[in-house]
């Protein structure tokens, strides 16, 4: 009696996470291509950058994993969070202020 209902949300599971890893890659394309754009501006910043991007995604994944097993958010995590994307603020800020500057 649940068969359906249970092959149903397997499916729609299965088609969730593709979405996910759909958005996901092209995310990563449009940063790739942002990032041929913004070259002659940002190529001093690879590394900061590329870090940034290490560390938000390394959150997310941990993240993802924790709620996934329905353990607790620990307590300094929204501090984590929040302060992965002020450096990646601080970083766009940074990038966008050399480039109208020239330097």
């Amino acid at each position: 009696m649940n068969a359906p209902h249970v092959a149903h949300d397997a499916r729609l599971a299965s088609r969730i996470k593709f979405a996910e890893l759909s958005s996901s890659l092209g995310a990563g394309v449009l940063g790739a291509g942002i990032g041929v754009l913004l070259a002659p501006w940002l190529g001093g910043l690879a590394l900061p950058i590329l870090a940034a991007g290490l560390l938000l995604h390394a959150w997310g994944m941990r993240d993802k994993h924790a709620l996934e097993a329905g353990a607790a958010q620990p307590a300094w995590a929204p501090a984590l969070y929040w302060a992965c994307w002020l450096i990646l603020g601080a970083l766009a800020l940074y990038a966008i202020a050399r480039a109208l500057i020239g330097s």
